[in-house]
């Protein structure tokens, strides 16, 4: 356990020391919030769906989420470029500690850029209508975040090529930001998205922090935590044991 909170602590110094990095990460859901929220809240609003802002916010919220934990798996070949990784490989420490202690790390820093996209979303104008269910939007954000960083160490492991991670994370990662109802809602899809959008683990997260912020799910919350467990103990797996196949 010892390892597993060092390198934990680890991921958060390097976070709060790099402030570019933090304010480099809320550019885009920023820039979606602003521009899609105030681009498109006329037209959604005129549709019958109300305030935009109110609907995007969530989604925003579960990006912002989603790209910080996936991109935390770039620190795994970063530390195996620069033999950090192979002189933690090599002490006498279990390497599930190690992997445990960087996902976790990566999912904390993703939940910590979630709340600060909640704040930003409340001075762009987004109004919380539950506030007996949003305790729980840090648990949402933390599964969220706990699922794809599992996600992002489980490809950073099988790859030694930054830039092959960075290409292989575009494919997976715009399709799942995109399909999971973030910008739209899934009531009344074609089949065919409809479908794609109920296997995409990122619609269970963006309905939960609906839920528990808007009351308003589509799923259920039952079923968000669910499938979210589910999937990330999955990945976890997954993850653990690509880890354990990095050779040194």
């Amino acid at each position: 356990m010892s390892t597993v909170y060092i390198l934990w602590l680890r991921q958060l110094k390097r976070y709060f020391r790099s402030r570019p990095r933090i304010l480099g990460a809320l550019g885009q859901p920023l820039l979606f919030l602003v521009a899609l929220g105030f681009g498109f809240g006329p037209i959604y609003q005129k549709a019958g769906g109300g305030n935009y802002i109110q609907f995007l916010a969530p989604g925003i919220i579960a990006m912002g989420i989603l790209f910080t934990s996936v991109f935390s798996g770039m620190e795994i070949i970063w530390d195996r470029q620069f033999g950090f990784l192979k002189e933690t490989l090599v002490a006498p420490i279990p390497r599930l500690a190690i992997m445990l202690g960087q996902t976790l790390g990566g999912a904390t820093v993703a939940t910590i850029q979630g709340m600060i996209v909640f704040v930003i979303s409340l001075v762009v104008g987004f109004r919380p209508e539950s506030l007996t269910l949003i305790v729980l939007a840090p648990l949402f954000m933390f599964m969220i975040a706990l699922l794809f960083a599992a996600l992002g160490t489980a490809i950073a492991s099988a790859m030694e090529d930054m830039q092959g991670f960075q290409l292989i994370m575009n494919f997976l990662i715009m399709p799942t930001f995109f399909l999971s109802g973030a910008l739209f809602p899934l009531q009344g899809l074609s089949n065919i998205i409809g479908i794609i959008a109920s296997v995409d683990p990122l619609s269970y997260g963006v309905d939960g922090l609906r839920a528990v912020l808007l009351n308003n799910a589509h799923f259920g919350i039952p079923t968000d935590l669910l499938v979210l467990s589910v999937v990330a103990a999955i990945f976890l797996a997954v993850g653990s044991y690509f880890f354990s196949k990095i050779q040194i």
